[in-house]
């Protein structure tokens, strides 16, 4: 048997599938892995099964369906005056995580620094590592997990190639102002740095805020790849449907990659988009109000548990401190919660390359009422329970 020397020697099975594993074996309310378990909107099914009954069964378009690629240009310019061409800046992929590696290995080489800000998506740092790369980490500051600019201002050297960022963040739930868009510019200006904007929780903001895309600022989406989600979107994440928009100079770097990842998404699934686009188009508008409804109603039934519960102003986490409870660190408290209360969280040391002394864990509140309000049930164990500040 040859002998295998490992590209990724650090990389196992992610938290998402542990945790998700260790759910089923032992009966718990799944709130780790970040999916609905509620259902996409019926017109969207509907939509579905028309195109496979008629015949839209073979291959897409390598950058995607035209259709579809036209009404997600005409959303970004209802919601971020963006106007984009979909035949030179819009790409449709395989899930967001496809978008992302498409991208870095576009302009990612050996040597190169790529900035990551901590706690960061599990995707990223593989991503770079194969390409020969390295991640500069830069800690986001708790409890709002705000950036530090001029930390990230120091990360930069004439090796940085790229800096991603991601927000509405995973897994804080923390969002950008429009004045972090233009600290990030300044730092970039005079830079080769290209940027990796990773939006996929992007119309789900709350309490009244505007997401800060990239797209809003000319000089940013100049040097940018911005990556989003139908799956967030739509309540559909087993579709595995992202795109990405781009300048035509990154497209095209882009597009070489993706034509031999996958070369086309799912034809029939993208044309049910396409047309759910039209049939329903107060649905992206309305998703923030939906999704804060289920925050503050998980908010609310957590009230009286020994949870520190941190603020959330965008995308579907919540996480909390544990620290009133025990000492264990987060991994060994994620589990035991799984095992011995019946509900599964994520812990969020893995997200880090450097995990703070802090105890916390992400919950996923995009469930139905009836999972939110049993999961809470057991978690009001916890003031009950055996479980020590000193255990």
């Amino acid at each position: 048997m040859p002998v295998i020397a490992s590209k990724l020697p650090a990389v196992g099975t992610t938290i998402f599938t542990v945790m998700s594993r260790l759910a089923e074996e032992h009966g718990a309310v799944n709130l780790g892995q970040g999916f609905p378990d509620f259902e996409p909107p019926e017109a969207l099914k509907a939509a579905l099964a028309r195109h496979v009954a008629g015949g839209k069964n073979q291959y897409a378009p390598m950058a995607g369906v035209p259709a579809l690629r036209a009404g997600v240009a005409a959303e970004l310019e209802r919601f971020y005056g963006r106007r984009v061409d979909p035949e030179r800046e819009l790409t449709i992929t395989s899930g967001a995580t496809e978008a992302i590696f498409d991208a870095i290995a576009a302009v990612v080489r050996p040597g190169d620094e790529v900035i990551v800000l901590d706690p960061a998506y599990d995707s990223y740092e593989p991503s770079v590592v194969l390409q020969g790369a390295r991640c500069v980490h830069v800690p986001l500051l708790p409890p709002r997990f705000a950036v530090d600019w001029q930390r990230v201002a120091d990360a930069v050297t004439p090796r940085t190639r790229l800096v991603i960022v991601n927000f509405p963040h995973n897994p804080s739930g923390a969002v950008l102002e429009s004045h972090d868009l233009d600290a990030l510019a300044a730092i970039l200006r005079g830079t080769d740095a290209l940027l990796l904007s990773d939006e996929v929780y992007e119309h789900i903001v709350f309490d009244g805020r505007a997401h800060q895309s990239i797209l809003r600022h000319d000089e940013l989406y100049a040097r940018s790849f911005v990556v989003s989600s139908f799956g967030k979107c739509y309540h559909a994440t087993g579709w595995k449907i992202g795109w990405l928009t781009a300048p035509p100079a990154l497209t095209t770097e882009v597009r070489k990659v993706h034509q031999f990842v996958t070369f086309a998404t799912s034809t029939a699934a993208q044309h049910a988009l396409a047309d759910v686009l039209q049939e329903l188009p107060a649905h992206l508008a309305e998703l923030g109000a939906f999704y804060q409804e289920k925050r503050d109603h998980f908010r609310e039934l957590l009230a009286g548990i020994p949870f520190e519960l941190l603020p959330v102003s965008g995308a579907y986490f919540q996480l909390a401190d544990y620290s009133a409870l025990s000492r264990d660190d987060d991994l060994t408290f994620a589990r035991r919660l799984t095992v011995e209360t019946g509900v599964a969280a994520i812990p969020l040391s893995p997200f880090y390359a450097a995990p703070p002394d802090q105890r916390l864990i992400r919950f996923c509140f995009c469930k139905k009422p009836e999972t939110l309000e049993l999961a809470a049930a057991r978690l009001r164990r916890l003031t009950r329970s055996t479980w020590a500040v000193g255990g």
